[in-house]
């Protein structure tokens, strides 16, 4: 079986590639097993027993069996209106983007008379971490799958805090979640979240839920740069 595995962040750095192609591995492989033999064929990445495996667009357990054609990734761990928004916001929408957030055109776009709360969430890039001066920060993310993970986190958000059956319209929530790539200076926001709801309750337990779970899954990293080098926040290696 041959398979072509894709890296990023501190991954594909170590690797110097963003694509591996790992050939004659057996037909029948456990994702797990694939870490193992990456590891083997490829010691610069390191362990890879703490890192998330993904096939097409879905995250996946070591036990998950992988087959030939499958789209395979690998993911350090994690650190982060337009026409149609109206309906489209009721289900949440996220953007990448690398141009700088304007965190007051993410705000209305997510009023709505029907709304009396509007929470706004800005995560900036600050000057110092881990006892360096922070000169800029550096995102990357796997396009492909950001989308696909935001949406569950988004259907999660929903069914915990707002109106998921259509029962309860005073829980209603309207969602907004842009999120850089690239090169992001010190002071200006690395993202920003935008939930607007009929009650403050429901919006302030909305913001912090996407917020937190984006952080735990989403599939864009962190690299904070200094004078003197630069580390990848979450790399264990």
């Amino acid at each position: 079986m041959r398979l072509v595995i894709q890296l990023f962040a501190g991954l594909r750095e170590r690797a110097g590639a963003g694509e591996l192609v790992l050939d004659e591995l057996p037909d029948e492989l456990r994702l797990g097993e694939l870490k193992r033999e990456l590891a083997r064929r490829h010691p610069e990445l390191g362990d890879l027993s703490h890192v998330a495996g993904v096939v097409g667009t879905d995250y996946v357990g070591d036990d998950h069996a992988v087959r030939e054609g499958d789209a395979v990734a690998f993911l350090p761990p994690v650190s982060g209106g337009a026409p149609g928004d109206d309906e489209r916001l009721a289900a949440g929408v996220f953007e990448l983007t690398a141009d700088p957030i304007d965190v007051e055109a993410c705000r209305r776009r997510v009023e709505h008379d029907s709304c009396g709360a509007v929470v706004v969430f800005c995560g900036n890039a600050r000057d110092t971490n881990r006892g360096q001066s922070v000169v800029r920060l550096d995102y990357e993310a796997f396009d492909a799958m950001a989308g696909p993970e935001m949406r569950r986190i988004f259907e999660r958000c929903v069914a915990e805090h707002g109106d998921a059956d259509g029962a309860r319209p005073h829980l209603a929530l309207r969602m907004l979640c842009v999120h850089r790539t690239g090169p992001v200076g010190v002071g200006e926001p690395s993202v920003v979240i935008a939930v607007a709801s009929p009650h403050r309750d429901a919006a302030f337990l909305a913001a912090r839920f996407l917020i937190d779970e984006l952080k735990e899954s989403l599939p864009v990293w962190k690299k904070e740069v200094y004078a003197d080098g630069h580390h990848w926040i979450g790399d264990r290696s």
